[in-house]
C-alpha cells in the first residue's frame, strides 16, 4: 500500500491511519520519547518535513507528521465546510489523543501553521508548545490583508474563490505549477530535485486531492472576518515563529504577532530562506526547533 511513499534517509518510518471525526488520517511516524507533531501546508504532504524528521528522532522525540485531510493518503470528504480551519484543528487534538498521547510540541508550516495557531488557541490542553513556520498569526494576518502589497502577494488565494470553471482552471494552473514552476520558487537554487517536484506531483496527482487543497483557500473565505476575531484567545503555550525573509508570498513585517495574543514569544528570521523556509535552511531550522523544544528537557 505503501510501496510509493518516498523515504526519508536516516530514519525508519511507520505508516499508518487514524480514524478520527469524519475523516481518516494517514501519517508516518518514528521515533520515543515526547511527542511532536509536524503539520505541512500547500501543495505539499508529510514529506515537506523529509529533513526534520531524521533531526527530531534522533534528539530523542517521538515524531508524527500526517498528511491533512484532502491531501496525499489522507481521507478527502466533500463540501467546502469540511475544510473550515476549525475541523483541521479538532483532527490535530483528536490524532494526539489516537496517538494515547494528551498533549504534544506542534509544528507547522504554511497551511500547516494556520492550523497550529487555531488548534493552539482553541486546544490549548493538548499543545504544550507551539512553532509556527512563515505564516502569521491570524490577527496579524487579517490586519495584513489591508495593505496592497499583501493583497497582490496574496492574489492565488482569490483567484481561488471562483466557482464553477473559472475555479477548475485555476486548479489546473496550480497544479501546473507545482509540476513545472515551484522548483524556481525557493531561495536557494537546488532546494527541490526532480525526485522532490516527482513525490509532491504525485501526491498532488491523487483523485480529489487538487480540489480538497484549494478548498481550504476557499473555506478560509467563507466566514465572516469579525467573527474571526472575536473567536480569536491569547495562546498560551510557549511559542516559535521561524520566518523566512525572502518570503513570495507574505510581507516579513507579518512575522511577529501582538504579544497581548502571544505572550510567550521566540522569534527567529533566516535573511535566505524563502516561505518554503524548512526545505530551503534545514539546518538552521533543525537548530531553532531542537533549542526551542530543548526548554523542557
Amino acid at each position: 500500500m505503501f510501496a510509493d511513499e518516498p523515504r526519508v534517509p536516516g530514519v525508519e518510518l511507520e505508516h499508518r491511519y487514524a480514524d478520527l471525526e469524519g475523516v481518516r488520517l494517514h501519517y508516518v511516524e518514528a521515533g520515543r520519547g515526547p511527542l511532536v507533531v509536524l503539520l505541512h501546508g500547500f501543495p505539499e504532504f508529510w514529506y515537506s518535513w523529509r529533513f526534520q524528521l531524521p533531526a527530531l528522532v534522533e534528539a530523542g522525540y517521538r515524531v508524527v507528521a500526517p498528511d491533512g485531510r484532502g491531501y496525499n493518503l489522507s481521507g478527502k470528504p466533500r463540501g467546502v465546510g469540511s475544510y473550515r480551519v476549525e475541523a483541521l484543528a479538532r483532527d490535530v487534538r483528536d490524532l494526539v489523543f489516537h496517538l494515547g498521547e494528551s498533549r504534544t510540541a506542534l509544528v507547522g508550516h504554511d497551511w500547516g501553521a494556520a492550523v497550529a495557531w487555531v488548534a493552539a488557541m482553541r486546544h490549548p490542553e493538548v499543545v504544550g508548545r507551539l512553532a509556527v513556520l512563515n505564516v502569521p498569526h491570524p490577527e496579524r494576518f487579517l490586519r495584513g490583508l489591508l495593505s496592497p502589497e499583501q493583497l497582490l502577494r496574496s492574489w492565488y488565494v482569490f483567484a481561488l474563490q471562483a466557482p464553477g470553471p473559472p475555479g477548475r482552471l485555476v486548479e489546473r494552473l496550480v497544479f501546473r505549477w507545482v509540476r513545472s514552476g515551484w522548483r524556481r520558487d525557493p531561495a536557494r537554487p537546488g532546494t527541490f530535485t526532480e525526485s522532490d517536484i516527482h513525490h509532491y506531483t504525485q501526491a498532488m496527482s491523487r483523485p480529489g486531492a487538487l480540489r480538497c487543497a484549494a478548498d481550504y483557500y476557499r473555506a478560509l473565505f467563507r466566514r465572516n472576518p469579525l467573527r474571526i476575531a472575536r473567536e480569536m484567545r491569547p495562546v498560551e503555550a510557549p511559542t516559535l515563529v521561524v520566518w523566512g525573509e525572502r518570503d513570495r508570498y507574505l510581507m516579513p513585517t507579518l512575522a511577529e504577532p501582538d504579544p497581548a495574543w502571544v505572550p510567550d514569544l521566540r522569534v527567529v528570521r533566516l535573511p535566505e530562506a524563502s516561505h518554503w523556509v524548512q526545505q530551503d535552511s534545514p539546518e538552521e531550522v533543525n537548530e531553532a526547533l531542537l533549542n526551542f523544544l530543548g526548554e523542557d528537557r
